[in-house]
């Protein structure tokens, strides 16, 4: 039986991409229109797992998807990076001069904001998806209108790419979690990254404290990303990310800072996909 995956945007987009790489075997694709939508279908048991991206190099931290995750106690199970060549195109036999507007999601919009400044007669217009806006191109037959999507975007809904790779920086890295409504146990020998999440005590120096423990344990901090704790004004918490040689090591930390931290909480245990 095929594991159903469900994936931000459609067939084409970059979390379609993530979903062939990452899951060796056959999987079914269940397309989400949005973030939400996609946890929906964990939850409902729609779907078994979900690709879900996480930061990119160049815009940084998607941090509501932090929140989505932690919110319905999701668990992360895999990463996986994909480098984002954005493409802009549109039906055939058109031209860059002939293009009114140009759609694409707001993440794509911001990666190619440079290369549309010489071009000041496009505007450009926020949509859900990459590749959704291509296929809505190519199913209504829309002139004077152009996407900026993946090439596998253009293959499969037949669109000419009138300029390729046109992110500002072509060094263009995305990061993606997989993530499921149970934890995946992997042998403590294979897993050599988590994702953990804690709010600090209200005294001085008590993050710095933490990130003192971490350091001494021989754990390294590859990402921290703060969010405001809505019912506690000017409180907050802390998504980390860290990466270490032995399991021991992680398992000294998760009990110091289960006593020294408030909610404690393990997003997720897995292999490091960079290693």
């Amino acid at each position: 039986m095929k594991r159903k995956i469900a994936i931000q945007g459609i067939r084409g987009s970059f979390h379609h991409q993530v979903a062939r790489e990452y899951f060796s075997g056959d999987i079914e694709v269940l397309e989400c229109l949005s973030f939400d939508k996609l946890v929906d279908s964990l939850l409902d048991t729609s779907s078994d797992g979900a690709v879900m991206a996480i930061e990119n190099s160049i815009a940084g931290s998607i941090i509501p998807n932090y929140a989505l995750i932690d919110n319905n106690n999701l668990h992360i199970i895999g990463e996986h990076y994909i480098n984002i060549h954005h493409n802009l195109m549109a039906l055939p036999g058109q031209t860059i001069a002939g293009i009114r507007e140009v759609y694409s999601h707001p993440m794509a919009l911001l990666q190619c904001k440079k290369f549309f400044r010489q071009y000041p007669h496009i505007k450009l217009v926020e949509d859900a998806d990459t590749a959704e806006t291509a296929r809505r191109i190519r199913e209504h037959g829309i002139t004077g209108i152009g996407a900026i999507a993946s090439k596998t975007a253009a293959e499969l809904f037949d669109m000419e790419i009138l300029a390729g790779n046109i992110q500002t920086i072509q060094d263009n890295s995305t990061r993606f979690v997989i993530v499921q409504t149970q934890n995946s146990v992997l042998p403590e020998e294979e897993v050599n990254k988590a994702s953990i999440k804690f709010k600090t005590q209200h005294k001085r120096g008590s993050l710095a404290t933490v990130l003192n423990v971490m350091s001494d344990c021989r754990l390294n901090l590859t990402k921290i990303q703060s969010l405001p704790v809505i019912e506690t004004p000017w409180k907050y918490s802390f998504f980390v990310d860290v990466t270490f040689e032995k399991y021991d090591d992680f398992k000294k930390v998760k009990s110091l800072l289960g006593i020294m931290t408030d909610d404690f909480k393990i997003l997720g245990e897995y292999k490091n996909a960079k290693s």
